[in-house]
C-alpha cells in the first residue's frame, strides 16, 4: 500500500520543480523545505510500499525527534563554516525579517538528517550491498579507538586554525570522534559494522550521502535563495554549484550524521524510551 502522504509529497516536489520557472512567491523563496519535505514524504511512502514499514509509519515520535535533531546538527555545521567560509547564502533578501530567515533556515536544516536516512532506507529496501562483506574480521582495540578519537580532535581544531588547507576535515572530524565513542557504548557505529564484516549499512550510507548531495545541488542550482561555494584549490569542474571533488564530502557526511545521531543515544543512555527510538533508526 502506497501511503496517502506519498502523493502529497509527489505534489510538493512537482510544484517546487515547476516553480523554479514560474517563480510564484512566497513559494519560490521557501522552495527548500517544500521540496525536501515533499521528497521525504514520497520516499517514506515508497519504503512503506516495499517493506511494509517505514520511519514515519513505524514511529511518528521518532521521526519528529530525527527532524528536531537534524536542525540542531546543521547549526553546528554552520558554525564550522564561520571558520572555513566554504559556502555563502545569496538571494535571502526576500525573506524580510531576521526571524523569517531563521525560520527558513531551521526548517531547511530539519530536512537534512531525515533526507539522508530515508534515502538510505529506500536504497536498503532494494538489498543493495546485502551480500558484500569483508573477508576477514579485524580486532578493534582500545588503542585503535583512542587514536581515532585523537585524530578526530586534531581534525576538529585544524580547520579552525588552518581553514584554507584543512577545510575538508569538517566532513569527517566528528565521525572520527563520535563513532568510536558509539562503539564503546554499544551504540550503532560504522566501526561495529566493519568489525562484524557487514558492509551493507556503511556502503548504503555513503551512497545515500551522494544521492542527497546530488539532489541538494540539483535543486539549489535554479533556486532564488541559494548557496554558492568558495573552495580553495579544488574549485574546478563543477556539477551545478559544487566542485566535483566536493561530492566526496557528501558521501562521508552521511557517516558523520550517523555518528552524531547515535552519539545522542549515549547521552540518553538511561532513558529507555529515547534509547529505543535511537537504536531502532536505520
Amino acid at each position: 500500500m502506497f501511503k496517502w502522504y506519498g502523493f502529497l509529497g509527489s505534489i510538493l516536489v512537482l510544484f517546487a520543480e515547476l516553480n523554479f520557472f514560474l517563480r510564484i512567491q512566497p513559494f519560490a523563496n521557501w522552495y527548500f523545505p517544500i521540496i525536501w519535505f515533499g521528497y521525504i514524504l514520497l520516499v517514506d511512502a515508497a519504503v512503506y510500499k516495499i517493506k511494509g514499514k517505514s520511519m514515519i509509519c513505524g514511529n511518528l515520535k521518532k521521526f519528529v525527534l530525527i527532524v528536531s535533531i537534524s536542525a540542531l546538527i546543521w547549526v553546528l555545521f554552520e558554525m564550522f563554516n564561520l571558520f572555513i567560509e566554504n559556502w555563502v547564502y545569496v538571494g535571502v533578501g526576500g525573506f524580510g525579517s531576521e526571524f523569517t530567515k531563521m525560520l527558513f533556515g531551521l526548517l531547511s536544516f530539519a530536512t537534512v538528517l531525515p533526507g539522508v536516512f530515508e534515502t538510505a532506507e529506500l536504497l536498503g529496501s532494494f538489498k543493495l550491498f546485502h551480500k558484500v562483506k569483508l573477508k576477514e574480521s579485524h580486532k578493534i582495540t582500545h588503542k585503535f579507538l583512542y587514536i581515532m578519537i585523537g585524530l578526530g580532535f586534531v581534525s576538529l581544531i585544524a580547520p579552525i586554525l588552518w581553514p584554507k588547507y584543512t577545510f575538508a576535515l569538517v566532513w569527517v572530524n566528528l565521525f572520527f570522534i563520535l563513532d568510536p565513542i558509539n562503539y564503546l557504548h554499544n551504540q550503532p557505529s560504522i566501526i561495529k559494522h566493519l568489525k562484524d564484516r557487514k558492509l551493507q549499512i556503511p556502503l548504503i550510507l555513503l551512497l545515500a550521502g551522494l544521492v542527497c548531495g546530488f539532489l541538494w545541488e540539483f535543486w539549489n542550482f535554479w533556486a532564488i535563495p541559494k548557496w554558492n561555494y568558495t573552495v580553495p584549490f579544488v574549485g574546478f569542474l563543477k556539477i551545478f554549484e559544487m566542485p566535483v571533488l566536493g561530492y566526496i564530502g557528501f558521501a562521508f557526511l552521511a557517516w558523520e550524521l550517523y555518528a552524531i545521531y547515535h552519539f545522542i543515544g549515549t547521552l540518553f543512555n538511561k532513558d529507555k524510551t529515547v534509547k529505543k527510538f535511537l537504536l531502532k533508526t536505520y
